[in-house]
């Protein structure tokens, strides 16, 4: 019963929007500028750096915190990992905006370092390299999550958190599929690059 209300808390705290509070709070509904995603790089191009920032940080928090609980709670490493990804599964279709979510790049992060902090920020601290040097959040992170899951294994992770490496991060990978896509044909929006509203 406990592992049930676990992941069901990871689920429901995934799910928050965090993109789409902060900018309605702002006046803006992020769904309807730009890519029309509830992450960060579309809250930045819509609402401005405060509104992004607050977004990363509360996305990240929905995926660190249930995993912390999860920890504090039990020993079961294949339950915590299974909360880490319904808080994932949380953010890419929550269920207080029908299921119409992020592609969850900062609650996948939150979850990593739940799970083994130190790796977990350097990870997080790879990605900012990526999207600072290239000025692509979605090739930041491709690579984090191509990486992700050696590093987990290199390092000697339990073998619950490797496989949650693998299969979060093959469905972020799947997520930003269309990214990839706009990368390879160089129509990719960069950091910051002024958003359009759209119907």
């Amino acid at each position: 019963m406990l592992g049930i209300l676990l992941v069901l808390f990871g689920y429901v705290l995934g799910s928050v929007p965090t993109g789409y509070l902060v900018g309605r709070a702002l006046g803006v509904d992020v769904r309807k500028v730009g890519s029309g995603n509830i992450g960060t790089a579309n809250v930045l191009r819509a609402a401005g750096k405060w509104a992004a920032v607050l977004t990363l940080t509360g996305d990240m928090l929905k995926g660190l915190v249930p995993v912390v609980v999860a920890r504090l709670a039990v020993q079961n490493e294949w339950l915590i990992a299974a909360v880490a990804f319904a808080a994932v599964i949380g953010h890419c279709w929550p269920v207080f905006l029908r299921f119409k979510g992020g592609k969850a790049v900062a609650t996948g992060a939150g979850t990593t370092i739940g799970l083994a902090p130190l790796i977990g920020l350097c990870l997080f601290a790879f990605w900012w390299a990526v999207v600072l040097l290239s000025r692509y959040t979605s090739l930041g992170a491709i690579a984090v999550m191509v990486i992700s899951p050696v590093v987990f294994w290199l390092s000697g992770q339990p073998l619950p958190y490797v496989l949650y490496t693998i299969i979060g991060g093959a469905l972020v990978l799947w997520r930003h599929r269309e990214n990839a896509r706009a990368l390879l044909q160089g129509t990719e929006r960069k950091v910051g690059q002024q958003a359009e509203e759209h119907s």
